[in-house]
């Protein structure tokens, strides 16, 4: 059985945060939980938090075992981008892209 769960609108490149998944795709969730924890990258951190969230959907919303669940995909979107304007030399302005990201953690139980 899948159970899934959603981040929308991180205020992260989806470039940025595709970075870790590799390393997580595949294991358990707790030794991904593991990983995560220690990363030095802010899209660390989101993923975390949205991998914890699926595996307590797992635990309290279908009743599966923890110590079995498995991180099956990771998925990323890309979310609506911010246009914004910076001031620059002369008069002119830049526009800057505030980029933003769709995550979706599916975490499995494997028998």
């Amino acid at each position: 059985m899948e159970v899934k769960a959603t981040t929308r609108y991180a205020r992260i490149s989806p470039f940025k945060l595709r970075l870790p998944i590799s390393e997580v795709k595949g294991k358990n969730a707790e030794q991904a939980l593991a990983l995560l924890k220690f990363m030095p990258l802010k899209a660390a951190g989101i993923i975390h938090k949205a991998l914890q969230s699926a595996v307590a959907n797992a635990e309290h919303n279908n009743e599966l075992d923890v110590d079995k669940l498995i991180v099956k995909n990771i998925i990323v979107d890309h979310g609506p981008s911010m246009k914004r304007f910076r001031p620059r030399a002369r008069g002119r302005a830049t526009r800057i892209i505030k980029r933003t990201s769709h995550l979706t953690v599916i975490v499995e139980q494997v028998d």
